[in-house]
């Protein structure tokens, strides 16, 4: 959608807030007998950045992750440009957008 020039809002909740986790690391495979270098696992912190500096001017990407999701899951420490928030925020986000499309936890 941001290619396409088109703004986002993402708010995350339940474990998607981990999604923009910053202390997120990638690690080594012990069974394969691999380093980490060539395991060269990406990390979903990287691609949050990614979107991040993507959406910082037009078209622009508003990153909201649920702060009582946040607390429960000790993922305190988000990436750069990733907002604290709450229910209220989703409410908000989804009556002053166009679409809304909602991932349930279950």
């Amino acid at each position: 959608a941001l290619a396409k020039g088109i703004d986002v809002n993402v708010f995350a909740y339940e474990g998607a807030v981990n999604l923009a986790f910053s202390e997120q690391a990638p690690h080594a495979n012990p069974v394969k007998g691999t380093s980490v270098e060539e395991e060269d696992h990406p990390t979903t912190k990287n691609f949050v950045t990614a979107l991040l500096e993507m959406g910082k001017s037009e078209p622009l990407l508003t990153w909201v992750n649920c702060g009582l999701c946040v607390d429960e899951r000790g993922a305190g420490s988000a990436v750069s440009g990733v907002k604290r928030g709450g229910p209220p925020d989703f409410l908000r986000m989804a009556q002053e957008s166009t679409n809304t499309l909602v991932m349930a936890t279950r």
